[in-house]
């Protein structure tokens, strides 16, 4: 599960991994959910990635979550399987999950999004973070599936690409 608020980004950091997940030749879906309030609101998007058919889309206790914000921690933090990973952007968010059951990692995806001169790519940071910590799919798929979602606008994926390997490093490190 992706989460956060509405703008940052959350429901295009799913949609990647969930087309890198396509092109590896896995079974996927992919569910955005949004508050009504749309920019500045609730969202998230749950991506399921099987080698197998997909019975359901709906779950209800994701394996893992990658969190945007304070208030999507501390609805969705509590839900995630033992055993799960939680990506916390600590650009924004002061607490943590406090679940030795998890593997829970801080990256300060905002933080790295600004050095890049990128403040829109913190999404990307933070998709970069969790590919590499979960090990679900080969970065270069994930390098691919940016490239094509920023295909019509070729100037934007250097920095994108540089966004996801920041995240990497730091998921990385810890």
């Amino acid at each position: 599960m992706f989460a956060g608020f509405g703008g940052q980004g959350i429901m295009l950091a799913g949609k990647i991994l969930a087309k890198a997940a396509l092109h590896a030749g896995y079974e996927v879906s992919w569910i955005p959910s949004y508050g009504p309030e749309m920019r500045g609101g609730t969202a998230y998007c749950t991506v399921v990635i099987a080698d197998h058919p997909i019975g359901s889309p709906v779950i209800p206790n994701p394996s893992d979550l990658v969190v945007m914000n304070r208030p999507s921690l501390e609805k969705f933090g509590p839900e995630i399987r033992s055993g799960g990973i939680c990506m916390t952007n600590g650009s924004l968010i002061p607490i943590r999950a406090k679940r030795p059951d998890l593997d829970e990692f801080v990256v300060n995806c905002n933080d790295i999004a600004f050095e890049l001169s990128a403040p829109r790519s913190a999404n990307i940071v933070a998709l970069g973070a969790f590919a590499e910590r979960s090990g679900l799919l080969d970065m270069k798929l994930v390098e691919e599936a940016v490239a094509n979602e920023f295909a019509s606008k070729p100037k934007v994926i250097p920095i994108n690409f540089e966004a996801l390997r920041r995240g990497a490093a730091v998921a990385a490190q810890r």
